[in-house]
């Protein structure tokens, strides 16, 4: 019960800006009422009514084609390998397709922005936190995302099946995947889903699409927003860790306005990218 007081409390500082928490956590039998998923074992709950979920590949879709209908262009399956550079401008970007000239240039390439900045001669202190994730059929399946307390754990109903994520891990910016963390999430859960399976070995029959991906972080935990030092037209926006989604429209609305004026917005002082030094 302490452990989802702790986190209705984080989550109240939040209510300023119209997110909705209740006054209390839900505890005992009530608990069942909130979402017929959750196992005997959970002591204590509570519902945030204003949260929602998305689909990511629908909604990468959907951006994609704002982008196409508002005259922009969408070049797929194509890699940046650098950057051509005059008197303090990018005024081309190299790809693997061929050179395309450019008035600006925006670097928000999550776990490998890194990268980029070295070719524009820049460094950023950004790490990859890998999260796992995984599909499976669960009856009965959460109503909505839970997520799942002291496990660090979120189920959430998506398609026909349930998406169960978790865990952060720090072995570099790569897509191994390391079959003892689906395992472990898969343990985690059975706590507040109930016992959905019996042995490990029966995981890889039941479950789907494990997948792995890399959370780009930066030691305060802040993300980038900001033009990048010694460049005129050359942005980044990086550094979301958890919240990249969450946290996009506000980020790119701000950072737009930067890069049409050439004006920082007040709202992204705490994001400037000098402020981890040289």
């Amino acid at each position: 019960m302490e452990d989802a007081r702790h986190h209705l409390a984080v989550q109240r500082v939040m209510v300023g800006s119209g997110y909705e928490v209740p006054d209390d956590v839900t505890i005992g039998e009530d608990v069942h009422g909130l979402d017929d998923a959750l196992s005997s074992n959970v002591a204590a709950a509570y519902l945030v009514s204003g949260e929602g979920v998305l689909e990511p590949d629908r909604f990468v879709q959907s951006l994609a084609a704002a982008v196409a209908d508002a005259g922009g262009q969408v070049h797929e399956h194509t890699s940046i390998v650098g950057f051509e550079r005059s008197n303090g401008h990018v005024v081309a970007v190299w790809t693997d397709q061929g050179i395309r000239p450019c008035s600006a240039v925006v670097v928000a390439a999550g776990t490998w922005s890194d990268a980029l900045m070295r070719e524009l001669g820049r460094r950023l202190s950004l790490r990859s936190g890998k999260g796992y994730s995984f599909s499976v059929e669960l009856d009965p399946a959460p109503l909505r995302p839970l997520y799942l307390g002291d496990k660090r754990i979120v189920a959430t109903p998506m398609k026909d099946a349930v998406r169960i994520a978790g865990t952060m891990e720090l072995s570099g910016n790569n897509g191994r995947l390391d079959w003892r963390r689906i395992v472990a999430i898969a343990s985690g859960s059975r706590h507040y889903l109930g016992r959905w399976y019996d042995d490990p070995a029966e995981l890889p029959g039941l479950i789907r699409d494990a997948w792995v991906g890399g959370r780009p972080l930066l030691p305060d935990g802040l993300p980038v927003l900001d033009r990048v030092t010694g460049y005129r037209n050359a942005f980044v926006a990086t550094g979301h860790g958890m919240l990249g989604i969450t946290l996009a429209p506000a980020s790119g609305k701000a950072l737009a306005e930067y890069v049409v004026t050439g004006r920082r917005p007040e709202v992204l002082e705490p994001f400037r990218f000098d402020r981890f030094g040289s």
